[in-house]
């Protein structure tokens, strides 16, 4: 239905996640993916999705003079946020199992930035989930750094993986969010292009 909607369009992610990538093969869109190394820094003043939303404008920025007519640009960005703190990508190993110790026997919000960006448009979509984790023990955390090597995942897991089955025991909101892509809001709003 979108696929057919968007078909004068060239659909640009701009992005290497695996996850973002899928999404957009399950909505049946045709898309090319271009990536650029964008640093990823935003002002210290900023909170919660204004975090995500600078950062996902930012790498729609770093593309802004090679969009042409009938190109979509989406770029996104996922934070999760703890007792004030942003946990974004993890560093190594022991920054991933830092990350899961201090999440263990918590909640925390997921919020993730889609920015849809053609030659004459802007659209900021953001979204919000709280995340429940267990008491996770040492040996669970350990196998699933080691096995699993989150250092691409904001917070240091992915909650369709092993952890986010045996680890999660509730979410307010959307899980796809939680995986870094909120479908539901993006769906709406390319329909509504």
């Amino acid at each position: 239905m979108l696929n057919k909607k968007l078909q004068p369009f060239t659909i640009i992610l701009a992005s290497g996640s695996p996850r973002r990538q899928q999404f957009l093969r399950d909505l049946n869109l045709e898309f090319i993916i271009k990536t650029k190394d964008i640093k990823e820094v935003y002002p210290k003043y900023l909170h919660g999705k204004e975090i995500t939303n600078y950062l996902a404008e930012l790498k729609a920025s770093a593309f802004a003079k090679e969009l042409k007519e009938k190109e979509i640009l989406i770029t996104a960005d996922t934070i999760v946020r703890f007792n004030g703190k942003v946990l974004g990508k993890p560093l190594d190993e022991n920054n991933a199992k830092e990350m899961l110790r201090e999440l263990s026997g918590q909640a925390h919000e997921v919020i993730t930035s889609i920015c849809i960006k053609t030659i004459n448009k802007q659209i900021l979509i953001d979204d919000a989930t709280d995340v429940y984790f267990k008491k996770l023990t040492e040996d669970e955390i350990n196998f699933y750094v080691e096995n699993y090597r989150p250092y691409d995942k904001a917070g240091s897991y992915g909650i369709q993986e092993w952890l986010g089955y045996i680890g999660v025991e509730k979410i307010v909101g959307s899980y796809f969010n939680v995986m870094g892509f909120p479908v539901h809001k993006f769906y709406k709003e390319m329909m509504n292009l």
